[in-house]
């Protein structure tokens, strides 16, 4: 996920036993099984072009439908043909289904209207387990094996000084900040703030648009297993919170001096270092000096942490999502609303005088997120801001913005914002042109999810680190599209790509943990490292790999990866080792949530009584 080197693994890893992956499935399916009134297809990998008969079976072998297979043409580069199978007949809710073809049968899945609620608590968990700066309580975790004593803790550091890995020198700061709590980025100890900013957005789009569609709040107080419940603030903008005030605290104190790379895109030898008023603007990230081991408990951190200079696109990401929260909390909390508020005014006006600050630092102990173009973080910025405010001088700011009447031309993500802005104006504004061009790039979407073999919103065969969030952050796109049109094909590409994560795809794997047959079990982790260390547990329920990468896996770094010339949707390796393919984030598990959540509140569902709104699973 980041750009990065991953410290060499102790020799006692090295000689760890490894366990050996679960056995191949015979059908590529959702292994956990359908909603009742969603389209329902699986994938039977055979080396005939003619139809296959097939049947599901129920739990007392009844025969309850059948028909023949829809083949396609051979897949080259996986050396068969794909036969469909629809089973969207298949309504009757009800566990212990099969599906049976030839001479063999799926592992058992259910038909069930609350499918995706387990889910979307264990993928919103995930948030608490990575809390930096509290203990971790095995009440509130699941159990006592993913409890942990407090990561950091009092994490009062000053800005790095010395040399980067290209032999420039980094002046430092004057100061120190209390930067205690957010949460860990990925499968590292370090906390960042532009991918805190997306993860933390989408989240509380996910509150906001519940607050469209009216009804409780997702995840009402209480419902959820962690210490605020019983406040009476929503568990999800509590846990929310949890990372706004971390990235509140990385705001540079007002009147500070600071001497920065200015207008620098890349890093180079030497970089000019310039003076500015760095008030206001937010420290990019705060990180171990020097990357650490597999496994590392983040209390055993051995490694000195300092903030790492400012940069635009992080001061974005603050004014952005504390104009998000000032409005959220505006109702339920009016003094940290006006804080919020306080300190995204100071954003904007920092990243206005400072607009060329980029992140060019190549540090030893964490990721870059070097961004070249802050265009669209600054269209973000103003978007929050004016559906916070209304004041015409983010609108002026928006209407000058390139991204205003562009397209949507691909998914969100930490260094592509823009999508981001035009859904807060579509749904928060309601503005009509930023609706439609979220819903023309859903139409594109649509049409390439018809193209595909396993029948996901994305024909490209270049999987990029990362790409099972792509899939889900366009899967959050068509559900919007959903939202504002009611038309179901949209919802039944988000139904397309949750099939996808949970085992449709040709390597019939679940990238969820403990969900499905074949979960993903050895993600890139420091603390989930029982596959390194059988002494540290294994990964609780509901976290997502990052999937399938043939763009820039395998790497020299990379102690394991999958093999080169691999079909690009199996370039990917359940292993704690394969930081490319298997790591965990943030960035990645929000849309999960956000996804998991609305299929199981989504109205056009059948839905019985319970909801992530009410109890909590049992894990």
């Amino acid at each position: 996920m980041k750009r990065r080197l991953i410290a060499v693994l102790a020799v006692a890893s090295c000689t760890a036993p490894l366990r050996a992956d679960p056995p191949p499935l015979v059908f590529d399916l959702n292994q956990l099984g359908f909603l009742p009134d969603s389209p329902k297809r699986a994938v039977f990998p055979h080396m005939s072009a003619e139809p296959v008969k097939w049947s599901v079976i129920d739990a007392t072998s009844a025969v309850v439908l059948s028909g023949e297979t829809q083949p396609r043409p051979k897949d080259a580069a996986l050396g068969y043909h794909p036969h469909v199978i629809d089973l969207s007949a298949l309504r009757t809710p009800g566990k212990g289904y099969r599906l049976a073809a030839g001479n063999s049968t799926s592992n058992p899945f259910a038909i069930s209207a609350d499918l995706y609620r387990p889910l979307a608590h264990d993928a919103l968990s995930y948030f608490y387990h990575n809390r930096a700066g509290t203990p971790i309580l095995a009440r509130f975790a699941g159990g006592e094996r993913w409890a942990r004593p407090a990561g950091h803790p009092e994490e009062r550091v000053t800005c790095f000084a010395g040399e980067d890995n290209r032999g420039n020198r980094w002046p430092g700061c004057g100061y120190t900040l209390d930067v205690t709590g957010g949460w860990y980025d990925a499968g590292d100890h370090g906390k960042y703030v532009v991918n805190g900013g997306i993860a933390l957005w989408t989240l509380l789009n996910l509150h906001e648009l519940r607050q469209a569609r009216g009804g409780a709040p997702v995840f009402a107080d209480g419902s959820h297993p962690i210490p605020e419940a019983g406040n009476g603030v929503s568990d999800l903008l509590d846990e929310a919170r949890w990372e706004m005030e971390f990235l509140l605290a990385m705001q540079v104190p007002e009147g500070a001096r600071l001497r920065v790379p200015v207008g620098q895109k890349t890093n180079q030898r030497p970089l000019v270092f310039t003076d500015i008023d760095g008030g206001g603007m937010a420290h990019h990230k705060i990180a171990d000096e020097r990357w650490t081991g597999l496994p590392m408990r983040p209390d055993r951190d051995p490694e000195t942490r300092y903030l790492y200079a400012p940069s635009t696109a992080a001061t974005l990401n603050l004014a952005a999502t504390a104009a998000q929260c000032a409005r959220i909390w505006r109702g339920i909390d009016a003094a940290f609303s006006a804080r919020c508020l306080e300190a995204a005014r100071r954003a904007w006006a920092a990243a206005e005088r400072n607009a060329q600050v980029y992140a060019v630092g190549d540090f030893n102990g964490s990721g870059g997120y070097g961004d070249s173009d802050v265009s669209d973080e600054f269209f973000w910025a103003a978007a929050e801001l004016f559906a916070t405010t209304g004041e015409a001088v983010f609108e002026k700011a928006l209407r000058a913005s390139p991204h205003f009447a562009a397209p949507v031309d691909k998914e969100p993500g930490w260094p592509s914002v823009a999508p981001l802005g035009k859904i807060t104006l579509a749904l928060i504004a309601n503005s009509q042109p930023q609706k439609q061009a979220l819903i023309d790039a859903a139409d594109r979407w649509s049409a390439e999810a018809r193209a595909t073999t396993y029948g996901i919103p994305y024909a490209s065969d270049r999987y990029a680190w990362g790409s099972n969030s792509n899939l889900l952050n366009r899967a959050i796109i068509l559900a919007l599209a959903a939202h504002w049109t009611g038309e179901a094909r949209y919802r039944g590409h988000v139904i397309d790509v949750m099939d996808y994560l949970l085992g449709r795809n040709p390597l019939g794997r679940s990238f969820v943990s403990g969900y499905g047959a074949r979960p993903m079990r050895n993600p890139h982790h420091r603390f989930w490292a029982h596959q390194i260390d059988p002494a540290y547990p294994p990964p609780p329920p509901g976290a997502l790999s990052g999937g399938p990468n043939n763009t820039s896996s395998p790497r020299s770094d990379e102690p394991v990866a999958p093999p080169k010339g691999c079909a690009p949707q199996t370039c990917w390796v359940d292993d704690a080792r394969s930081f490319t393919t298997n790591e965990v984030a943030i960035n990645w598990n929000a849309p999960l949530v956000w996804v998991a959540t609305w299929l199981a509140t989504s109205p056009s569902a059948s839905r019985s009584s319970a909801s992530p709104s009410q109890a909590p699973p049992k894990s």
